[in-house]
């Protein structure tokens, strides 16, 4: 949507597109941008083919329309009095733990400040191997990472359609989806154009990934002006509905699907806090069991030894020890870094029924 193969960045395109997205920070919502459009535009300035690409040829096509790409939606949003910070990711640095912690961390702090973040796939330290290669799976994994209620994916088609519309004069839009199921996967085709990475069969999978994190997904046409705003109005398109919310997913997938890494030992003050609603903090963990990474799980006991819950430990289990115990003022001076002040945040655990 964003660049024209011919004529390079579609300005008036995204000058309507901020305008929509000012409007919503007006009304109260936080935005996220994930933007493709960085190879396209490096391509046009190196003079490269319209063809496939070699792997360098693309991360040196990225290198260049990286920073046009950052200049333009700085420019279109400053203009709207919006601040915007740009974040490459990889592929890794959503699957693995550690990394996901930190662009999480990034992407609230931003949002935070008042910020909005504009983010794009690292492409030009990304290989084959270890990337996404469409912004639509990339967009549902930041958009579960930052617990957003809705990602919105704007597309060359206005939905999901019971076949290809262009193949099929009796296809019919798909305007509510409630549950993905075979069927709904089986309509989606292949890749949508010469120079999208995705296509329906993306998107697809894009809605799974955002369903299962409890956001709900909608599919619009991104050919008109103003989407946000067409979508507001009620325009057509696809709306893929979630069973739950960003937080419960999380706090599911945090009880059942990760294994513990260690164990923290808490004072009754700590677990009286817990249950409460509150983070724990270094000061009300009595002792440490276990090995584990920053972003590992880690089961929360009370004082009679009853699992409280579970949750993401905000240190390693060295620096955890460290600071068992000991004041989150005292931090700075015991690591000789000024972490977080709790070791795990609340919206970080879930809690059982001790």
């Amino acid at each position: 949507m964003l660049v024209d193969p011919v004529h390079g960045l579609r300005a008036e395109w995204l000058l309507a597109l901020g305008s929509d997205i000012a409007d919503w920070r007006e009304r109260g919502v936080d935005v996220l941008v994930v933007s493709s459009g960085a190879i396209a535009l490096g391509r046009g300035v190196l003079g490269l083919p319209r063809g496939g690409l070699k792997l360098e040829e693309s991360q040196a096509a990225a290198a260049v329309g990286q920073i046009a790409l950052s200049k333009a939606w700085a420019e279109v949003l400053g203009a709207r009095g919006i601040t915007t910070g740009q974040i490459l990711v990889t592929l890794g640095d959503t699957e693995e733990r550690q990394r996901y912690l930190n662009a999480r961390a990034t992407i609230g702090r931003l949002l935070d400040l008042k910020a909005l973040p504009v983010v794009n796939e690292n492409d030009t330290v990304a290989t084959n191997e270890i990337r996404y290669g469409d912004n639509d799976r990339l967009a549902a994994r930041v958009a579960t990472m930052a617990g957003a209620d809705l990602l919105v994916l704007l597309s060359d088609i206005d939905g999901l359609y019971t076949a290809p519309p262009g193949a099929d004069p009796d296809a019919k839009l798909i305007p509510v989806i409630p549950r993905i199921t075979a069927e709904i996967e089986a309509m989606a085709g292949g890749a949508a154009s010469e120079f999208s990475r995705g296509g329906m069969r993306t998107k697809i999978e894009a809605a799974k990934i955002a369903t299962a994190g409890g956001t709900h997904m909608v599919i619009a046409d991104g050919r008109v002006s103003h989407p946000l705003k067409a979508i507001m109005e009620g325009k057509p398109c696809s709306w893929f509905l979630t069973g739950s919310n960003p937080v419960s997913a999380r706090k599911t997938w945090i009880a059942g699907a990760l294994e513990p890494k260690g164990v923290l030992h808490l004072d009754s003050g700590a677990a009286s806090a817990i249950r409460s609603g509150k983070s724990l903090l270094p000061a009300g963990v009595k002792r440490v069991e276990g090995t584990f990474e920053r972003g590992d799980a880690v089961v929360m006991r009370a004082p009679d030894g009853g699992e409280l819950g579970r949750g993401l430990i905000g240190y390693d289990s060295t620096e955890t020890v460290q600071l068992a115990g000991r004041s989150s003022r005292d931090i700075t001076e015991i690591l000789g870094y000024a972490g977080r002040a709790e070791l795990i945040h609340r919206d970080d655990m879930a809690l059982g029924s001790a």
